[in-house]
């Protein structure tokens, strides 16, 4: 998985990818994903350090089954909820 961490004022957004769909895009009917180094990053980082960042954070995004599947081992996430574009799996976050 790739990590990338914003910090601005008290708002903490955490972006999580998994490495095989970084570089590309996906589209479902009306529903577009582009899945770009810019947002996500590069960094690779572990489930567990995934999760720590995601205990911190007050937005998510993710993408990718490996990403998905961390943030709902963590709670952070209801499989409920994930939404799937193109097959692929994503799913967003925010702490009100």
């Amino acid at each position: 998985m790739f990590l990338k961490v914003y910090k601005v004022d008290n708002e903490v957004l955490v972006a999580v990818c998994d490495e095989k769909y970084l570089g590309k895009e996906f589209s479902d009917g009306n529903a577009q994903l582009k899945v770009t180094e810019k947002f996500y990053g590069h960094t690779p980082a572990s489930c567990h350090e995934v999760v720590a960042a995601l205990q911190e954070a007050t937005i998510a995004n993710l993408v990718g089954e490996e990403s998905v599947a961390c943030a709902i081992g963590a709670g952070v996430i209801e499989a409920a909820h994930v939404m799937f574009i193109a097959n692929v799996p994503h799913a967003q976050m925010v702490c009100m």
